[in-house]
């Protein structure tokens, strides 16, 4: 099934949105709970499934929800279509704090993306969000991303949104080193792995942490700056920011009466 063809605009900078405008009869596919607005003429159900098979058969319908829920998505999908007969908006809004980048399919090596599982925010209906597996031991443990990624299909527009700012690179038979949970997307050419960080001085001193994400390859990956975990470390009471309350006295005062 080819992927609608949607016009959109990415707007915000700290917290962004992405409006999608869509011509009669056309649809965008997105996470349940995302979308932020809609204009009059816009009709919206839930379903089983991303609509990429219409054909496809109630196991497979129950087989794609399972495989949504070990990735800890909803097991539905809301299905927005423009019924009226000029075109309308619809928005989304990301869950966090950061960016969300536009990927051309069509443009992607294999008509394919690997990104992480809660990366996918909506899609041209026609898109396949479906489960793929981190094969490789070390990736799954450490990686950040965990063993389960989502693998996005089409040839139409996808919007995946990251923590922080996320830069583009394209690797030309090169390899990357990055912090493990920065990874959000890769494509399906491009080889991932963990290794160790360095020497052993600098594994425990050196603040980077014990192993590192390895993109080997040509193609292009995806990095975002602000991982959600490191996030919710930093403002977690116990976290790297605990002792910091914003350098007065009377904030280490109240940790020590606490």
């Amino acid at each position: 099934m080819r992927s609608h063809e949607i016009d959109y605009k990415i707007i915000g900078e700290d917290i962004q949105i992405v409006e999608i405008e869509l011509d009669p009869n056309e649809t965008v596919v997105a996470e349940a709970g995302s979308m932020l607005f809609m204009e009059d003429g816009i009709q919206f159900e839930t379903k089983m499934g991303d609509g990429s098979q219409p054909q496809q058969s109630l196991f497979g319908k129950l087989l794609q929800a399972g495989s949504r829920a070990l990735m800890g998505e909803s097991i539905f999908m809301t299905h927005f279509t423009n019924r009226s007969s000029i075109k309308r908006r619809v928005s989304f809004a990301a869950p966090y704090p950061g960016t969300i980048r536009p990927v051309d399919l069509a443009k992607t090596f294999g008509n394919t993306l690997i990104v992480q599982k809660d990366a996918f925010l909506c899609a041209a209906l026609g898109t396949s969000i479906s489960i793929h597996l981190n094969q490789k031991f070390g990736a799954g443990l450490f990686g950040g991303e965990g063993f389960i990624l989502q693998k996005i299909q089409g040839d139409g527009m996808a919007f995946i949104h990251s923590g922080g700012v996320v830069i583009e690179r394209q690797l030309n038979n090169e390899t990357l080193r990055v912090d493990t949970g920065c990874v959000v997307a890769f494509e399906p050419n491009i080889d991932f792995s963990i290794e160790r960080s360095g020497s052993l001085k600098s594994m425990v001193f050196g603040g980077e942490g014990i192993f590192l994400a390895t993109l080997r390859g040509t193609g292009k990956v995806w990095i975002q700056s602000l991982p959600i975990s490191k996030l919710i470390q930093r403002l977690s009471p116990y976290g790297g920011n605990a002792s910091k309350e914003s350098g007065s006295i009377l904030g280490g005062l109240s940790n020590v009466f606490e």
